[in-house]
């Protein structure tokens, strides 16, 4: 199985919670993140003020927040693929931290 190795390029805001992605491949994704805010790193993103604090870290070329959140460029340029398991995952994550 190969693996590919994703750089996030640069991002733009859409929409609250959802942010238009373009990867060094050439390809953009527009990602909705409501579905997976949720456990002790992404919740506090829930806040919408939170959340537009992201920014993309040069050196790890992927997508940051100030509360130290992020996501594997590799998972975001597959989002669609991904989604419903991390959703899952993250809601799993949450139920146990309460």
């Amino acid at each position: 199985m190969e693996f590919r190795f994703y750089r996030v390029e640069s991002f733009k805001i859409v929409a609250p919670y959802c942010l238009e992605v373009s990867f060094d491949d050439r390809t953009t994704q527009k990602i909705d993140f409501r579905p997976v805010l949720f456990g002790k790193m992404y919740s506090p993103l829930r806040d919408l003020e939170m959340f537009e604090q992201v920014r993309l870290d040069p050196e790890v070329h992927t997508l940051v927040w100030p509360n130290g959140a992020d996501f594997n460029p590799a998972m975001l340029h597959d989002w669609n693929s991904n989604s419903e398991e991390i959703g899952c995952s993250a809601a799993k994550l949450d139920a146990v931290s309460v």
